[in-house]
């Protein structure tokens, strides 16, 4: 499945120099990645029922393409890495520019974080399968885990 999202950008998201701040970069990642939970059935509400949340450990972005003041841009989301479990995975995210350009590469490695126990956790069964049918990187590797 490509999953992929289209967003008007903002005033708030340009910088002195007229394009694109660097932060606003991850700031659309982050948002691409709640509505790829929403997509698949997983709201806040779920997160919060279930004590359980997303968290990152390592967040990197390479900058390839300016993008201006006034230019939209698409968001896609892909995997990069996940462990057997599916308590630790790697995202891969995507930034283009109006022109259909590649303008960012984002990728984030996370893990499900059990918000009661502050503790990494498995998810529950309906986490599980969120993975199962995004588009995987052409480098998508399992993720091993050490054990403690």
């Amino acid at each position: 499945m490509n999953f992929e999202v289209n967003f008007v950008t903002k005033w708030a998201d340009f910088d002195a120099n007229i394009h694109m701040r660097h932060t606003a970069y991850n700031d659309y990642a982050a948002e691409c990645r709640l509505r790829f939970f929403k997509k698949q059935n997983i709201t806040v509400h779920d997160f919060t029922k279930e004590q359980i949340g997303p968290i990152l450990f390592e967040e990197n972005t390479k900058f390839l393409k300016e993008i201006h003041l006034g230019e939209d841009i698409t968001v896609n989301l892909k995997l990069l890495g996940l462990s057997k479990n599916a308590e630790r995975w790697k995202i891969q995210h995507e930034v283009f520019n109006n022109n259909k350009e590649l303008s960012a590469i984002i990728n984030v490695y996370g893990a499900w974080l059990d918000l009661a126990k502050r503790k990494l956790t498995i998810p529950p069964i309906k986490f599980l399968s969120i993975f199962n049918k995004v588009e995987k990187t052409e480098n998508f590797e399992e993720i091993l885990i050490k054990p403690s």
